[in-house]
């Protein structure tokens, strides 16, 4: 009876023991089984653009005078300067997004002992035109042979004009958003393709926004960004 006894003892606790191996076993394999698939993402990017208009731009433009009287080359650039500021003012410019840029002298003669130019100075200034009227200002980039007909020679370089787009605030969440949005489709068609469910965001990163302008219309600007979002494969 005592032996019967101790034996069924030593059939329970056997089967006591292999219950709890079993179980250990399987919470050893499933949190491996985790591990394993946590360990399994796809990298993806996105892009999103937009081509916005320049919201601001600075346009200088440049005239000079030549000549060898200095205080007399100061009077004809202050009435170039005058008759430019009336012809844009016609243009629908306001004379306070007008102001004269620095004025410069150049000495001809310096340097020359024989054959020296015909005129000893030449004084240069600029008439900057700064404005949120974009639009306006490309409309005018045509001008200087309205101003020949008034005597006034202006320069302007179409790379010296700078076109600016200040409002990249608001649009960076939408880009963000969609760009976000574009990289979890890409992200999707590879677990479709890899017969397995697209899981959450592993790390995300947003790239730089970069504003460039376009060769041919400087005032048009191509906004772009990249994300870069890695997520889980189950």
């Amino acid at each position: 009876m005592i032996n019967e006894m101790k034996k069924d003892r030593f059939v329970l606790s056997a089967f006591i023991l292999a219950i709890g191996i079993s179980v250990a076993g399987w919470f050893v394999y499933s949190g491996i089984e985790k591990m394993a698939s946590k360990d399994r993402a796809v990298l993806v990017k996105g892009l999103s653009t937009r081509d916005v208009q320049a919201d601001y731009v600075v346009w200088p433009l440049e005239f000079a005078v030549r000549g060898n009287d200095i205080s007399a080359l100061y009077t004809d650039l202050a009435r170039i300067e005058q008759t430019a500021r009336a012809f844009f003012v016609e243009r629908g410019f306001s004379d306070s997004e007008m102001s004269r840029g620095n004025i410069s002298i150049d000495d001809n003669w310096s340097g020359y002992y024989e054959r020296r130019p015909e005129y000893h100075y030449t004084l240069r200034t600029s008439l900057i035109i700064s404005t949120k009227d974009v639009e306006r200002v490309v409309a005018n980039l045509g001008c200087q042979s309205e101003l020949l007909k008034k005597g006034v020679i202006l320069q302007s370089y179409d790379w010296n004009t700078d076109f600016q787009y200040n409002s990249l605030t608001n649009l960076k969440p939408e880009m963000v958003q969609e760009a976000t949005k574009n990289a979890r489709q890409v992200a999707q068609k590879f677990a479709e393709d890899a017969q397995c469910r697209l899981g959450s965001i592993q790390h995300a990163s947003q790239g730089q926004f970069t504003v460039e302008s376009d060769n041919n219309q400087p005032w048009v600007k191509h906004v772009r960004v990249v994300t870069t979002v890695s997520y889980y494969l189950r």
